[in-house]
């Protein structure tokens, strides 16, 4: 692998010791140098010996160790307001600029195999709190004094937020930077095919590793309705709004003498492991939280086989689920694909997966979305006209807390809307293609195929369960339902102190 360090004269700034490596693209380089100067990759004009690098080909440029290159560019802040442009017309708009107009989100060019990674960013981007926190993180791509000292998890965080900044302007773009983070941080998503492209990468492995580097620099968000002694206290941003807690027991079931442990276990994402007569994803989670393993029993001195249990203790604000579609084959060496058709639901509830404990505490939120739901089903019945219908459907209406008051970023319900779906097509993880659905209000969804954003609904969303080679739900997320109340409404129900604490109106 060539590596060389070479000087890079930018202006007055000089930076002696740039690493780069010529098996990679030109414009991964360039990258860095984003991340040494702030101008972007394509404001940068970078020469050696009168010759000018290309963003894809090395050309005629050779580097050897020492050697100086003169960079010239400008940072986007540098450069003088452009003048208004002119009023330009729908029917006269190309497919960018109609995109635009429409309210459709950014696109990601796609580098060579990099899907996976587009489809994750765009998923992850549905999260509100996780928008904020980004935006108020202050961290730079490299630590202060000039250097390109490399921090995996203040970089990709900082490469994450100007790359959402960058997609809040409308415009599609490559995401150079956080590419070229990623690829320091874990070298095998740098990985080459014998033809030199990128490797396509395993999705859910992108998306464990992102959310890692977050969990390490994203503070958690203060609880300003929180009382003097918090249930929960997160280390991080990430465990607040996406982690869970399992209580565990195991019991041996060889022998009666030894008593059952009891444990906690923190999570990230739940597993739906797949078998030959699984139906839905439901089940699929059920199954998973009671299991046969074999370890060291204490007692009778060998290994002997347990019964873990698993309930959930704390529900997160942002569920993640994983379906388990990849299997090894040690004979052809690839992780293959389990194809079968798999069931899941626009509106989940996790309310049986809970401990008795916290379907207690749940109990309350859920009683008043079911008398709200009896309420608007009685308004709907005694609609005589359209008109008075659609009068009834405008009506203001606040938004309560889905999270517990002591324990900000949970779900005080188990109830879960579906709001975003990252898919596999083909049939090994190392191949086919990634693609993010993500839901943009209501039955409207949005598909995020790396640069191309389409309209879809719900119904094309659901049909992406699986049983063939069509794209296939891998990762699901699950935002909390939020609860709506009519601001001149009023459900009577019976409060308690935990049920007290839901009736603040969200900011």
């Amino acid at each position: 692998m060539p590596l060389f360090k070479i000087k890079v004269k930018w202006g007055k700034e000089l930076f002696p010791n740039v690493e780069v490596n010529t098996d990679e693209d030109p414009i991964l380089f360039k990258a860095q140098l984003f991340a040494l100067t702030g101008v972007q990759p394509e404001r940068q004009k970078v020469m050696l010996k009168g010759m000018t690098l290309k963003d894809n080909d090395w050309g005629n440029v050779k580097l050897r160790d020492g050697v100086m290159v003169l960079m010239m560019g400008s940072k986007e802040e540098d450069v003088p307001n452009e003048p208004l442009e002119k009023p330009v017309f729908l029917e006269d708009m190309n497919e960018q600029e109609l995109s635009s107009a429409l309210d459709l989100p950014a696109g990601l060019n796609n580098l060579g195999n990099t899907c996976y990674l587009n489809a994750t960013v765009q998923c992850l981007k549905t999260v509100p709190e996780l928008r904020e926190a980004l935006r108020n993180f202050s961290g730079g791509l490299t630590t202060p004094g000039g250097n390109l000292e490399f921090v995996p998890s203040q970089s990709i965080t900082a490469a994450l937020r100007d790359l959402y900044e960058g997609m809040d302007k409308g415009t599609t773009l490559p995401p150079v930077v956080l590419v070229q983070m990623m690829h320091f941080a874990f070298p095998r998503f740098a990985e080459k095919s014998k033809m030199g492209g990128f490797q396509q990468q395993d999705a859910n492995e992108c998306w464990t590793e992102l959310i890692r580097m977050l969990q390490i620099k994203l503070p958690p968000k203060d609880n300003l309705l929180s009382t003097e002694e918090a249930s929960y206290r997160p280390g991080s941003l990430i465990n607040q709004y996406f982690g869970g807690t399992f209580d565990t027991e195991l019991k041996c079931v060889e022998t009666e003498d030894e008593p059952p442990t009891i444990g906690k276990e923190d999570f990230l994402q739940l597993s739906c492991f797949i078998s030959r007569d699984l139906k839905n994803m439901h089940s699929g989670l059920q199954s998973k939280m009671q299991e046969q393993i074999t370890k060291n029993s204490p007692t009778l001195g060998r290994d002997a086989i347990y019964t873990k249990t698993s309930k959930i203790s704390r529900l997160p604000a942002y569920l993640t689920i994983q379906f388990v579609r990849f299997c090894f084959k040690e004979k052809e060496a690839i992780n293959a694909k389990i194809l079968k058709d798999v069931k899941f639901t626009m509106n989940f509830d996790a309310f049986d997966l809970c401990t008795r404990e916290l379907q207690t505490k749940l109990t309350p939120m859920r009683e008043r979305f079911q008398k709200l739901e009896e309420a608007q089903l009685e308004e709907v019945r005694n609609v005589k006209d359209k008109k008075n219908k659609k009068k009834s459907e405008n009506k203001e209406t606040k938004q309560e807390p889905f999270w517990f008051q002591d324990d900000l970023g949970s779900n005080n319900s188990g109830y879960y809307i579906l709001q975003a779906v990252l898919t596999h097509q083909g049939r090994t993880s190392s191949s086919g293609h990634y693609v993010a659905w993500v839901r943009q209000k209501g039955d409207t969804w949005l598909k995020c195929d790396d640069d191309n954003i389409s309209v879809v609904t719900s119904e094309d969303v659901l049909k992406l369960s699986g049983g063939g080679d069509w794209h296939c739900a891998y990762v699901l997320l699950y935002g909390p339902r939020i609860f709506e109340l009519p601001l001149e409404d009023s459900i009577e129900t019976p409060m308690n102190t935990e049920e007290s604490t839901n009736t603040t109106v969200k900011d």
